[in-house]
């Protein structure tokens, strides 16, 4: 009788969020290659048109083979995951229930990657940029139970999170210098503005820095070798397909906005080439099979940064090539990977081997994989380092011979992955796959094999991909040469390279092992560990200030923004600040109500008995209103009047009904005194507020000092105060900042209430 299928089995077959997420990333693909076929189109809606914001996609070459990559490679391993997922859980006896954490994220995460890839807007890539981001941090953390998850987790978050800050801020430096975040404005404004500004490169590299950092380039590499905690389906797709892709996509989109400048085509090209060092010769180290792949990763992608660093038609033409090859070829090594680790409850080479015996056709569909990714005839494989060693040459011939280390380097890991898991001494008993753990490689071999014999729509996509990029209509020409061309030389130079490289790991084991140690102890990793550590002392004691008492709270907050403000006034132009002008009669009031509201203040600080001390604030809260009402702000002095009345009989109602403790003896008062503590905050004190109220002063100098707006800017805030609901601009000013205000505080009470619930829930009461 057969068998009965396993319960895993069974979960994945009734699944059905799993297989409606698979069945909606094939018809999104059977979409994408509608939509490239026909041309595409472009979808405009505004935003914020007060902000100059528009919602602008444009399903273009760039667009289309992202798209197809995001969808295409999506849903084979979305295939692969509905078996996978639950033979993980299983295997970690997680109840199966816990599968409905993965999909959502995994179906937003292909949603983003292709709105990332169609988006004409710096700011809607900024939005789409960092929600990958967040996806990628709940996928990597899906293992949530183990503490080096987690930690993973938040450091991909992170250093991907730093540089999709810096993809603001040179956005807004773009819309500053240029008026625009629309990516074909500023791309047409730069190519026909001569040279760029400072501001303008600066700009162009910070956003350079947040492709860079996704891609896991280095020296943000670190990252992506830890990411691998992940389960298999996700480092299968954000790792090779999705969001290490995202990187060299936004160098793609905005590469017309970098040509302008070469220094940052230099510095893509020097980044891209270690990167193809550094993780290739890492890679050969490691012995997880993941690490492996993460490390090849990391160096695949250096040859597209490379690429677009070298620049022009044929380099742009090559980059795109490249990372649709390199993709199908890592996502089949990837999937190979767990498909492995399921058979046989193995994650590292050395504690495997000989598989190609009881995995025959894994081990067969794999070897196209690892053909592909080292560029070997009959896959489409071979035409991306084609390109490449074309490329490379036109540009040196010491960027040539840089390129066959690299294509050796690449050759020698591939192979040293592949033969380790299916060839040499039987190690470890493999079970049987399931088809859908091997399905999916076959497919993504066969695919990569099909383009290795019509290479011709490969050649159409990255051709459109590269017209994109450039703006301008470029043709990318792979194809099989026969004789002695350079580019076959190269690549034959290459390959003996590789297999020198794999029958002599003892001669350079040494010094790879070398350069992994060192990189482990004075690399960027270290430097984000160690700051990890100091942000988390500062964080300790800053806590261990704020819980004494108020005093010291608010002295927290104070110091911090009055050498904030310090700072300011370094930068800042001080030309035509810091005057006093002239006091007119009308003004005399005005200067005797400060007066007292000065006198005020000082009471309430020196002041013992506590109706005085609220009596005082009051005649500073009120003296302030009467000052508004006195310039024209009746409306803002009102509210003020009320406020303080209401304070006001609040705490004479508290001081009224409080209990009074007895009053403290002398020696009890003397020895408060002659506490260290209390002697440091009778000068402490003082300065902290001298600090803060100095910063007051001048920026409320500085800026009563500055020359009026300018009539332009004045009549734009007249024209827009009635759209903005409002009889005066002054109103509509504060009701603006204290709107946002308000739902700032309401953010903060809801995510306050959240944290109560989840207290409550987990049976805790404080």
């Amino acid at each position: 009788m057969p068998s009965s299928p396993s319960p895993s089995a069974r979960v994945a077959a009734r699944d059905p969020l799993a297989w409606a997420v698979t069945l909606l990333a094939l018809a999104a693909f059977v979409a994408c290659v509608v939509g490239w076929r026909t041309g595409g189109g472009t979808i405009d809606v505004p935003w914020a048109p007060t902000l100059d914001l528009r919602l602008t996609f444009s399903f273009d070459g760039l667009g289309a083979l992202y798209g197809l990559l995001a969808t295409g490679i999506g849903a084979a391993v979305f295939a692969y995951a509905t078996r996978y997922m639950p033979l993980h859980l299983a295997h970690q006896a997680r109840p199966a229930s816990e599968r409905w954490r993965f999909w959502p994220w995994m179906g937003l995460f292909m949603a983003s990657m292709v709105g990332l890839a169609t988006a004409q807007d710096l700011i809607a890539l900024f939005v789409l940029f960092d929600v990958t981001a967040v996806c990628s941090y709940f996928l990597i953390g899906f293992d949530r139970e183990e503490r080096s998850t987690r930690l993973a987790a938040l450091m991909a978050l992170l250093v991907t999170g730093v540089g999709a800050v810096a993809m603001l801020v040179g956005a807004v430096i773009l819309y500053a210098d240029h008026g625009t975040f629309s990516i074909p404005e500023l791309s047409r404004a730069l190519q026909n503005g001569g040279a760029p500004s400072t501001l303008t490169t600066v700009a162009v590299a910070l956003i350079a820095v947040a492709a860079l950092a996704k891609s896991a380039q280095v020296p943000l590499h670190f990252w992506l070798p830890r990411a691998m905690a992940a389960p298999t389906p996700v480092s299968a797709y954000l790792h090779s397909a999705a969001m290490v892709a995202a990187g060299v996509l936004v160098l793609g989109r905005t590469y017309q906005l970098m040509e302008v400048s070469q220094v940052v085509l230099d510095g893509l090209l020097v980044v891209g080439l270690a990167s193809i060092a550094i993780g290739g010769a890492i890679s050969l180290t490691r012995d997880g099979f993941k690490q492996v792949l993460a490390y090849s990763t990391i160096s695949q992608y250096g040859y597209v940064v490379a690429l677009y660093g070298i620049g022009g038609a044929k380099g742009a033409g090559a980059a795109a090539f490249y990372v649709v090859a390199h993709a199908l070829a890592k996502s089949a090594l990837f999937l190979t990977a767990g498909a492995v680790t399921m058979a046989t409850g193995q994650r590292r080479l050395s504690q495997v081997g000989g598989l190609a015996r009881e995995l025959p056709l894994l081990a067969a569909v794999s070897a196209v994989a690892a053909a592909t990714l080292s560029a070997l005839p009959l896959t489409v494989g071979f035409f991306k380092d084609e390109l490449f060693f074309r490329a490379a040459a036109d540009r040196s011939t010491a960027m040539g011979v840089l390129a066959v280390i690299a294509a050796g380097l690449t050759f020698a890991y591939t192979w040293r992955f592949w033969s380790g898991i299916f060839l040499g001494p039987w190690r470890t008993e493999a079970r049987p796959l399931p088809a859908l753990l091997v399905a999916p490689v076959a497919v993504l071999a066969l695919l990569a094999m099909v383009g290795g014999i019509v290479v011709a729509p490969f050649n159409e996509l990255a051709g459109d991909a590269a017209t994109a990029t450039l703006g301008r209509t470029t043709d990318v020409h792979a194809a099989y040469r026969l004789g002695g061309s350079t580019e076959n030389l190269m690549a034959l130079a290459a390959w003996a390279l590789g297999g020198l490289l794999l029958a002599t790991p003892r001669v350079w084991r040494p010094a790879a092992l070398a350069l992994s140690r060192a990189g482990e102890r004075f690399g960027p990793s270290r430097v984000y560990e160690v700051s990890l550590q100091q942000l988390n002392r500062v964080s300790d004691v800053l806590h261990d200030v704020e819980v004494r008492d108020l005093r010291s709270r608010v002295a927290a907050v104070l110091l911090p923004a009055g050498v904030l403000v310090a700072l300011g006034f370094v930068a800042t132009p001080t030309a035509g600040a810091f005057e006093v002008g002239a006091i007119r009669g009308t003004d005399l009031l005005v200067v005797a109500l400060l007066a007292l509201v000065a006198i005020a203040a000082i009471v309430v600080t020196t002041a013992h008995a506590h109706v005085a001390i609220v009596l005082a604030l009051s005649v500073v809260g009120l003296g302030l209103a009467t000052v508004y009402a006195l310039i024209g702000a009746p409306d803002v002095a009102l509210v003020a009047v009320l406020v303080e009345t209401i304070v006001m009989l609040v705490f004479l109602a508290i001081v009224a009904y409080a209990p009074h403790g007895e009053r403290p003896s002398k020696r009890e008062r003397e020895g408060a005194a002659s506490d260290p503590r209390h002697r440091s905050r009778r000068w402490r004190d003082p300065v902290i507020g001298g600090i803060a109220g100095a910063a007051a002063f001048l920026v409320v100098w500085a800026s009563l000092s500055r020359p009026a707006a300018t009539e332009r800017v004045v009549a734009e805030q007249v024209r827009l105060t009635p759209e903005a609901h409002g009889r005066d601009v002054v109103t509509v000013i504060l009701a603006d900042f204290r709107g946002l205000d308000t739902m700032v505080e309401i953010t903060v009470i809801v995510v306050a209430v959240f944290g109560v619930i989840a207290l409550l829930r987990r049976g805790r009461t404080w």
